[in-house]
């Protein structure tokens, strides 16, 4: 098997573009990973090699977790693993690009940036490997080079500082294939990740990346995770392109739990069935005005929802427990949770969260609750004791929404009792 972590020293150094190419290069053969609890990566990398993208989070999962994840998804012959911000970077979350790197025992493909540099490069990768003893950092890849001379000085710096390191090739500065591109998730024409990958790779050692990562395949761990038994029950979720924050681990565990799992597709305007007997509505957008005009006029899911909440439940993540609101700004939602919400100018919330029952999870929102009428659960950052009102539900209490994502495998307690007993 290939295993590789590719990394950088911080965010927008390159690690998207690399992991792009190699994605698209190994495509036939790859799965896909994303270190953190980003949404918007691991829907990309399925786009690029038409493989669901694993997240693995080392804050929210233990480390036998962490392990046992991996190793069930590894089932192809390459797997790449997307870091999170600089190599080091959520660390003290032990959550980081290093953390889950050494405990999984891959090993990194650093991207550093050359430009309007040469030595000091050597420096800095210096301050990276001497940071931490046990890193996993094994070759570099020069991004945003200007020539092959420009190439050659930094690689020879390097080679002579740092002899276990392998200086696997370089990026060119100013791509044509990305100077019209925005690479992200409007990037939907195959052909330009074609040649993007083609650009990105044309100075790289594919064989020298494909010995670096060579390692031999680990037997899969014990189950580290409690076991639920089968629900003879209908779960439906929504999920589309304005609620697309779906964790795949996630929608396999619900599948795994429940007997019968349903899409519904909330901006094609597609009723919940009558049989269902739980809605889980992902995180995503319904704020913005493009999102909004997606599902302004969904009346038949609208009122199928509303109809559904009388009597049975609901759980629902951020954009989920927006749409459950009365309102956003001057947007009217669902009305079937007695909270409106503001919308601001800078996020609300960035990080890692606690609720008050200790579930773990990741908040990333821009708006505000304008009453905290039925507020529920209190979520506190990680580095504060303090929370504000960060989850709400219906006076029948059939119907839960929260800003908290989260993952479902190890949180047993968090379905046993807003998906299972509110049945």
């Amino acid at each position: 098997m290939l295993n590789l972590c590719i990394s950088a020293t911080a965010s927008n150094q390159g690690k998207t573009i690399l992991t792009t190419a190699l994605l698209y290069h190994f495509r036939k053969s790859v799965q896909p990973f994303k270190i953190g609890p980003d949404f918007i990566d691991p829907q990309f990398h399925k786009r690029v090699c038409g493989t669901s993208s694993i997240n693995l989070d080392s804050f929210i999962m233990n480390e036998p977790q962490v392990k046992w994840l991996y190793n069930h998804y590894s089932d192809k012959k390459v797997s790449i693993l997307e870091g999170v911000m600089g190599f080091y970077d959520g660390d003290d979350k032990g959550c980081s690009a290093y953390s889950v790197s050494k405990l999984l025992n891959v090993p990194t493909v650093l991207v550093l940036d050359a430009s309007g540099s040469y030595i000091t490069i050597s420096a800095v990768l210096k301050g990276l490997l001497e940071y931490k003893k046990d890193n996993t950092i094994k070759a570099v890849v020069l991004n945003k080079v200007s020539s092959s001379m420009h190439y050659e000085l930094i690689k020879q710096q390097l080679k002579k500082d740092h002899k276990d390191i392998i200086v696997l090739g370089w990026i060119e500065k100013n791509l044509k294939s990305l100077n019209d591109t925005h690479l992200g998730l409007d990037l939907k024409e195959l052909d330009k990740i074609k040649q993007i990958s083609k650009d990105v790779l044309k100075n790289i050692d594919i064989d020298k990346i494909k010995l670096l990562g060579k390692v031999k395949k680990k037997k899969s761990s014990k189950y580290p995770f409690k076991r639920i038994k089968q629900i003879d029950n209908k779960l439906v979720i929504v999920s589309d392109k304005n609620f697309s924050f779906l964790y795949y681990d996630n929608l396999q565990f619900l599948k795994e739990v429940f007997k019968e799992v349903i899409i519904v597709d909330s901006t094609k305007d597609e009723v919940i069935p009558k049989d269902c007997d739980i809605v889980y509505i992902c995180g995503g957008y319904v704020e913005s005005d493009i999102a909004y005009q997606n599902i302004k006029n969904s009346k038949r899911f609208k009122k199928s929802l509303i109809k559904h909440s009388l009597t049975k439940p609901i759980y629902a993540e951020c954009a989920g427990l927006l749409y459950l609101g009365k309102k956003v700004y001057d947007k009217n939602m669902s009305d079937i949770l007695d909270v409106g919400f503001t919308l601001e100018k800078r996020f609300n919330r960035l990080g890692y969260y606690y609720n008050e029952s200790g579930i773990k999870g990741h908040c990333f929102h821009y708006t505000r609750a304008v009453d905290n009428k039925n507020g529920l659960d209190v979520l506190s950052k990680v580095k504060n004791s303090v929370g504000e009102v960060g989850s709400w539900q219906s006076v029948n209490k059939k119907v839960f929404g929260t800003y908290l994502h989260t993952m479902f495998r190890n949180n047993t307690k968090l379905l046993e009792r807003r998906f299972i007993d509110a049945i």
